[in-house]
């Protein structure tokens, strides 16, 4: 086959809505509604799809939506109906309807006024393109090439989203930003199913996505994970590769509300009352943060009220930082409310959320030579939540699980379920490695930032062991 690749010009448009173009869907959606106070979100959005199989490209497909939300609120009481057709008629039949159905709904007594305008970042200066079908192609082409040459057979999946978002209300906000993420993944299988690897690249544009390091890292593992023995189940020292790490230090992210913390249910729930805020929680060498620098998002993103997205560092040097409040909640404690996307996936076109942990300078090489005896672990699969109050979490290894002994891979393991919870593992912390972009595993859908360390951990808890693959 030839390896010819195509040149940036044969790139398709985005078709998503310019800032012109929301803004001005936001005011004729406006001037229609017959409620007190109205609120319009625009979600514009395009994505392009390869997915491979058995060695080769089996789909290709693309499309792209825009919807309007109009939320009415009359009285204390709120209702939105949201459409995609954005002629004036529609939007005027959407508005209408939105405050017929508020006037029927129990009004929400912590519904927080409506913001005035705000200030936000300039946005960065990057192109909001999808690649083409013969671009997706051929970066899937290097990984069932070299599948298809080392024996092995090869799946995989290439997503790509662009998105436009925009904020309005009748106190003046409007909010506007666009995003671009694109993730490849794939998952190469020795042909007598004992050996399974995995993969994948992300980043804000096609050019940031390595297809090259997806097939030789996938086809490696797959490779070197053929007939594993079984491990009896136990507390092992254990490397957790970046994707890993990530897999289960999200959800440390996902459990600093306050609200919960001030009423006594979650982990950052203070003994006698109070949160932790203040509080050691892991080794002073964990600082997680989240940062709009780091969003795939144009100009950093914003809030579900339309506030700027700031930097928050969540935990620092071990020590609870902040923790996050809603207008709601920081109304009532107090506090300043935090505007942040949270570490999570929230808003836009299905992502925009970042999460960081710090990282240090040990390579996963320099963690099995300094491993007397353990088990490196490629990721986690079906993760899910056992205890909110202390953030355990039960799962599956998948696509690469090894047993070392003496500084060196001795055998591929079967693989383990683990019931573990990150706030153990990271009190336990050895050696922590670069931070490096990882997505497109559970939890860590296309479309936001998750920037993690690989790590050494003294414990981690497998409980049993598993015969999948």
């Amino acid at each position: 086959m030839s390896s010819y690749t195509a040149p940036r010009s044969l790139l398709t448009p985005a078709g998503i809505l310019t800032r012109q173009e929301a803004e001005e869907i936001c005011k004729r959606a406006l001037a229609v509604s017959p409620a007190q106070e109205t609120r319009v979100s625009i979600n514009s959005a395009a994505r392009a799809d390869t997915r491979f199989a058995v060695n080769q490209v089996t789909t290709s497909g693309e499309n792209r939506d825009t919807s309007v939300t109009i939320t009415a609120y009359v009285d204390g009481r709120a209702s939105s109906v949201t459409t995609n057709r954005l002629d004036e008629a529609s939007l005027a039949a959407a508005a209408r309807q939105a405050t017929e159905i508020a006037k029927l709904v129990p009004p929400n007594p912590e519904r927080m006024p409506e913001l005035g305008p705000q200030n936000y970042p300039p946005a960065k200066d990057r192109a909001i393109t999808l690649p083409n079908p013969l671009e997706r192609s051929l970066a899937a082409k290097k990984v069932t090439e070299m599948a298809r040459s080392a024996g092995l057979v090869s799946t995989g999946f290439i997503e790509c989203r662009v998105g436009a978002t925009a904020l309005a209300n009748s106190k003046g906000l409007f909010a506007y930003d666009s995003s671009s993420a694109v993730t490849m993944t794939a998952t190469v299988r020795t042909t007598d199913g004992t050996g399974s690897g995995w993969a994948c690249s992300d980043g804000d544009t096609f050019d940031e996505i390595d297809a090259e390091h997806v097939a030789a890292t996938a086809a490696e593992k797959a490779r070197t994970s053929r007939n594993p023995v079984a491990v009896e189940p136990g507390r092992y020292v254990t490397i957790l590769e970046n994707t890993a790490v990530g897999n289960l230090v999200s959800s440390i992210a996902g459990a600093m509300q306050a609200r919960a913390a001030d009423e006594g249910r979650s982990f950052f729930s203070r003994q006698g009352g109070g949160n932790k805020l203040g509080m050691k929680v892991v080794d002073e060498r964990v600082t997680l943060l989240s940062d709009p620098a780091d969003s795939p998002r144009s100009a950093g993103g914003y809030d579900g009220d339309g506030m700027p997205v700031e930097k928050v560092v969540w935990i620092e040097n071990g020590v609870v930082k902040n923790l996050n409040y809603d207008r709601f909640w920081a109304q009532k404690m107090g506090k300043e409310p935090t505007h942040s996307s949270g570490g999570g996936r929230g808003g836009g076109f299905g992502g925009g959320g970042t999460l960081r942990m710090m990282g240090g300078t040990s390579s996963i090489a320099d963690m099995i030579r300094s491993t007397e005896r353990g088990i490196l672990v490629t990721r986690f699969w079906y993760i899910r939540g056992v205890d909110p109050r202390t953030l355990v979490s039960t799962g599956l290894t998948r696509d690469g699980t090894f047993l070392i002994e003496n500084g060196k891979i001795s055998h591929p393991a079967k693989n383990f379920r683990f019931n573990e919870s990150p706030i153990f593992f990271l009190n336990n912390l050895e050696m922590l490695g670069p931070a490096i972009r990882i997505n497109a595993s559970e939890a860590l859908g296309a479309g936001g930032s998750t920037i993690m360390p690989a790590i050494k951990v003294r414990e981690f808890t497998f409980s049993s062991l598993s015969d999948a693959v």
